[in-house]
């Protein structure tokens, strides 16, 4: 990403890698006072915020007379403490779902955990020679020039770990089923308004994938791959956003080729935008903007007239404050339903397993 725990009653479990690997939420954005955020029994005393801070003379200086000056710090605070604490009780909550479940079952079997996951993989883990040959020559062009023999090892250790963590997923969907598991925590979600913003997938899919993006970031054209997977795996059940957030420090070509992709939007040809963009990320000079809207078919002067007025600033800008309000400082950004799915580019396998969470919940 560019920027860029748990107790048991229960015996330790010998959980594979990966399996217990916290599953984070991003907070709900701000407003609440400290004091209606403060749990019960909180070793913190004081701190409340009245609505009324002080008074001067018969005139009253209330909180939201300090809000319209620090009112985003406070709401950026507020969003800390909540992610921080939803990362906590549902890392805990999670563990001892797995523990218990994953368990029980693997008592019932006559095996350990280890061989439990195994053999919902189908007996191996391990990627066959063909597999780790085909992973190369998909992702050569992002693997520096260095030759299959020596990063062998490596591709053999992230297809092992992506098969382990969706199988590890596959089994706790179908064993919560079985076990009548009901989740009643809810993390905290952020509300983001996705009006006018590029999507694939139906509007009203029960779950949405927002992605804070910006055409520079290679960690987002890494990322762009996995997105549209995921609409391929889960269909009609899954809307894909795409939000900008050009970081212009970074990245001085961002913000214009983010205007650019609304451009195409503007031509029903978003998408073949995203790509072309992505796949060329040192070509976004103006001209090469043009060129490439050609290529792709667009009505050049249409395009050429939209990019040149400026038409879409605003809208990039619009996107780029919500990205900030709801705590985006880095690309990309992920947020599921609402809630933040933190680790940037994050394997497909960590996003399925949130899609199917969400899609869970939607089920109740």
């Amino acid at each position: 990403m560019e920027n860029r725990p748990p107790v048991s009653p229960l015996p330790a479990l010998p959980i594979p890698l990966g399996l217990v690997t916290a599953l984070l939420a991003l907070s709900a954005c701000g407003g609440d006072s400290i004091a209606q955020s403060r749990p019960e029994g909180s070793l913190v005393e004081g701190g409340e915020i009245p609505e009324v801070l002080a008074t001067l003379g018969g005139e009253e200086i209330t909180l939201a007379d300090i809000r319209t000056r620090v009112g985003d710090q406070l709401d950026q605070l507020d969003m800390q403490y909540f992610r921080a604490r939803s990362r906590i009780v549902e890392s805990a909550l999670e563990t001892v779902l797995r523990e218990r479940v994953l368990l029980a079952e693997a008592r019932g079997r006559g095996m350990s955990v280890d061989e439990l996951v195994a053999a919902e993989a189908g007996g191996s883990l391990e990627p066959s020679e063909l597999e780790v040959e085909i992973w190369y020559q998909e992702n050569r062009s992002r693997l520096g020039g260095r030759s299959l023999d020596q990063i062998r090892s490596q591709i053999a250790d992230h297809l092992r770990d992506e098969r382990l963590r969706e199988a590890t997923s596959e089994l706790e969907a179908r064993l919560f089923e079985e076990r009548g598991v009901v989740i009643h925590f809810e993390p905290a979600r952020v509300v983001l308004n996705n009006e006018g913003a590029p999507f694939l997938g139906p509007r009203d899919a029960p779950v949405t994938v927002v992605e804070f993006s910006d055409f520079e970031c290679p960690y987002c054209a890494q990322l762009a791959p996995t997105l549209k997977r995921l609409t391929e795996t889960f269909g009609d059940d899954v809307r894909v956003v795409y939000r900008q957030f050009p970081i212009p420090s970074l990245h001085p070509g961002a913000f214009k080729a983010a205007e650019a992709s609304l451009c195409a939007h503007e031509q029903e040809r978003f998408w073949d935008m995203h790509d072309l963009m992505f796949a060329e990320m040192s070509r976004l000079s103006v001209a090469d903007l043009k060129e490439k809207a050609r290529r792709i078919g667009l009505v050049g002067r249409r395009f050429d007239t939209c990019l040149d007025s400026g038409r879409y600033v605003e809208q990039v800008q619009n996107d780029m404050q919500e990205g900030s309000r709801v705590g985006v400082n880095g690309t990309p950004a992920l947020f599921v339903n609402g809630v933040r799915l933190e680790g940037g580019a994050v394997a497909y396998e960590t996003a399925a397993a949130a899609i199917r969470k969400e899609l869970i919940r939607a089920s109740r």
